[in-house]
């Protein structure tokens, strides 16, 4: 560990109580979490590491916007406030934040049900509509999206002082059983995944502390170290995750970053792939001897650049409507208690970036196989349940699959930290990844319909 959080000094700032035990979870790429045990509870501490993404300001707003889509039903983890409102502490230079410890478990696509696949894609579906009030309502850009189901306002809101107020669990009551029985309906207050009202795990009549935002001016998100889109090779990330927990072989996308920016951008130049597969299999070359991980990369490298030469003229044109996302929504940032989720972890990459775009990206993740083919009928499921959820058309999905396809196609992020900076941590997932653009390529009206159908 490069940095012991300073305990004493962070829970000074909280009602917190005083340390008991404090042990790290699996680590993420990004940031580093740990298991903490007080005498007034259990919570999840984030030592935001990163410096990309560790802006207290950034940190500030990724807060708030979990905050205000709890107050919608969502499943998350806000922050707690410490005794001055903040939740953002910054001791010695390094920027913390305190979580309910969430108890819960990672579930792949090959886990889920038909029905759980259908709400996980009206999850994210509310998530986006969601993001869509939430931003809005704190000034930040861009404006709606034509067409997009977006929840009301809840009425007389209460302010955003410092103080307590409590959310009453009438607040949380479905307005609408039966959208919220098969997950596929985002209501005014509440978000559901079952007739009982609520997510698991949502808040319900509990007390929950507001406190004053920082001031506005805000930064532009940095470019990840790990393509938005991916679940981290190490381990889950989810920051209220078990130790130890993991996922099926095979669960990664091969996908390249979404402009971090979020303004629409054409699709990577192949000239640019071809120059950069030269270099790899260089590289390859270079290796004496050759192991079997070599030989699949040249392999796969020389296979990718004939498919290239074949599919060069497919270059997409600018993305589609961009709004809100999450950025990262993988089986790593989303844990399960029992079949519903429970909270969605991790929103270090939320930004502004074609929602289509995650949304296939997610899928290519969650229903990827070990053998590189793609769940279409789950995939179905999902993609129906959140175009009915974001109010998006089987136009924006089908052109989102283009986009996401043609990503896969140019991006050889697993190949370059191989090669480049000698970290093996995502070969076992390369594969499965590299597979799937081939399966892909091949069976790309059937991925289209399963979104667009």
């Amino acid at each position: 560990m490069l940095h012991a959080p300073p305990l004493g000094a962070l829970l000074r700032r909280y009602a917190a109580g005083t340390p008991l035990a404090c042990e790290p979870v699996q680590e993420g790429l990004l940031n580093r979490g740990y298991r903490l045990r007080t005498t007034r509870g259990r919570y999840f501490l984030k030592h935001h590491f990163d410096p990309e993404t560790a802006d207290p300001v950034s940190i500030a707003r990724q807060h708030r916007a979990t905050e205000r889509l709890a107050d919608l039903g969502v499943p998350v983890a806000p922050p707690l406030p410490g005794h001055d409102g903040r939740t953002v502490a910054v001791v010695g230079g390094h920027a913390y934040a305190l979580h309910p410890w969430i108890e819960g478990r990672h579930r792949h696509g090959t886990q889920l049900t038909p029905g759980q696949c259908g709400r996980l894609g009206a999850l994210l579906g509310a998530v986006h509509t969601g993001l869509d009030h939430v931003m809005r309502a704190q000034d930040e850009r861009p404006a709606p999206r034509h067409g997009a189901q977006v929840p009301p306002a809840r009425g007389q809101h209460p302010p955003r002082g410092r103080g307590d107020h409590t959310e009453r669990a009438e607040d949380l009551e479905c307005a609408d059983e039966a959208g919220c029985a098969d997950g596929s309906a985002l209501t005014g207050r509440s978000w559901c995944a079952d007739g009982a009202g609520r997510w698991d795990g949502a808040p319900s009549g509990r007390e929950r502390q507001h406190r004053v935002p920082p001031p506005p001016g805000y930064g532009a998100r940095a470019t990840a170290a790990v393509p938005p889109g991916h679940a981290p090779p190490t381990g889950p990330t989810g920051h209220h995750s078990r130790p130890g927990a993991a996922l099926p072989p095979g669960r990664l996308a091969d996908a390249g970053p979404a402009d971090p920016a979020g303004d629409p951008a054409p699709g990577t130049d192949p000239a640019d792939t071809f120059v950069l597969i030269d270099d790899l299999l260089a590289r390859v070359r270079r290796r004496h001897p050759a192991d079997s991980f070599d030989e699949l990369a040249r392999h796969r490298l020389l296979e990718r650049r004939a498919l290239l030469e074949r599919h060069a003229d497919r270059r997409p044109p600018h993305s589609g409507p961009v709004g809100w996302v999450h950025g990262d929504f993988h089986p790593f940032n989303l844990l399960y208690r029992g079949d519903a989720p429970a909270a969605i972890v991790d929103w270090d990459r939320l930004g502004v970036q074609p929602r289509a775009e995650e949304t296939v990206r997610a899928a290519a993740i969650f229903f990827v196989r070990p053998d590189g083919t793609l769940d279409l009928p789950k995939a179905r499921r999902y993609a129906r349940a959140y175009r009915r959820a974001a109010g998006a058309t089987p136009g924006e999905l089908a052109a989102a699959v283009h986009r996401v396809w043609w990503e896969r196609l140019n991006d050889f992020w697993m190949l370059r930290w191989h090669y480049e900076r000698g970290d093996t941590r995502a070969d076992s997932q390369f594969p499965a990844a590299s597979a799937l653009v081939v399966w892909w390529t091949r069976e790309y009206d059937a991925v289209c319909g399963a979104f667009a159908d």
